[in-house]
């Protein structure tokens, strides 16, 4: 693309960009959801403009008008909103959801390398137990007992191990999305063997006729948890497949735009995090039936879709009305 076809091809948006500022700076208070929204994007695709201005046409006059213009729009959006409750609100009810929608395909691949590593790690410990001991670190294999599974619930520093796991998870998350920067193959590689440790683990219980109780002690926290992990990890992958496949632009600037997007669908996990380390420190541990755990896990499943319908439905709303 030459630079005026470039030019040309955003003009208009730059244009409503600048307008949308001018009317922030008088009629802050006045702004609308919709008004928040489009300026966001507005701002988003100016950003990307200028990225790709300063790749290709440096020390063109448009990639210091552009300079110009998304300095202003930073500042208006960040100066003394980054922290109110209306950008928290529309990034978590519309932005995430709409990123979440966009790479569903990364996350169901990441998702698939899960379970690929799932199905491989259970089917080596079915077919002989002691193989748990070649999978397993020596420690966490010698202190699995499935016999004594929900026993010393009483003994459990409910509130120690929930921030513990919650720790525990968003460093694997990190790392599945940091990965990304390795073509994607860490990425691949930490979820495929978290999926062996787990398929490992099903496969022991398996031959001591728990697998119904041992899902029961998986699933109230594991629905959310596996989740965002999928969610980080298809980030990650995201990432990798745009450094390995870059099309017409520079590897240096899909890692830029890329990494951006892929940041936003990794802080967006935070909360699901939150949520399956209580549960994990709470309820899974806690002295409730086994139909209770699966209960949990119905439920968390059913917020779930419900969170991505809803905020599918909030973001066509608002593109709608602009």
């Amino acid at each position: 693309m030459d630079l005026k076809q470039f030019v040309k091809q955003h003009r208009d948006d730059w244009k409503k960009l600048e307008q949308l500022i001018s009317t922030m700076q008088k009629n802050k208070r006045k702004l609308t959801a919709n008004d928040i929204e489009q300026f966001q994007l507005l701002y988003q695709k100016s950003a990307q403009n200028l990225s790709y201005s300063q790749t290709y046409y440096a020390s063109a006059d448009v990639t210091f008008y552009l300079n110009g213009l998304v300095s202003k729009a930073h500042n208006l959006l960040y100066k003394d909103q980054v922290s109110s409750w209306k950008q928290i609100q529309y990034f978590f009810t519309t932005k995430f959801v709409r990123l979440l929608t966009e790479q569903w395909h990364m996350v169901c691949i990441a998702m698939f390398l899960f379970f690929l590593g799932g199905v491989g790690g259970f089917a080596v410990v079915a077919t002989d137990s002691l193989y748990i001991y070649s999978i397993l670190p020596a420690d966490v294999a010698q202190a699995v007992r499935p016999e004594q599974l929900g026993a010393g619930h009483d003994q459990v520093d409910s509130a120690l191990m929930s921030t513990t796991i919650l720790t525990n998870n968003i460093q694997v998350a990190f790392l599945a999305f940091a990965g990304g920067v390795t073509f994607g193959l860490l990425t691949a590689y930490i979820l495929i063997y978290n999926g062996i440790l787990v398929g490992a683990l099903a496969g022991l219980f398996w031959h001591y006729n728990m697998t119904y109780e041992f899902w029961a002690y998986i699933v109230p926290h594991g629905i959310v948890e596996l989740v965002a992990i999928f969610i980080a990890g298809g980030a990650g992958l995201l990432m990798g497949y745009k450094l390995f496949v870059p099309g017409p632009y520079s590897r240096v600037y899909q890692l830029k735009e890329q990494g951006k997007r892929s940041v936003q669908l990794l802080l967006g996990t935070i909360p699901l995090f939150v949520i399956a380390g209580f549960i994990e420190g709470y309820i899974t541990p806690g002295d409730f039936s086994l139909e209770v755990k699966y209960a949990v896990a119905f439920i968390t499943l059913i917020g779930l879709v419900l969170y991505v319908i809803v905020g599918n439905l909030l973001a066509k709303k608002r593109i709608g009305n602009h």
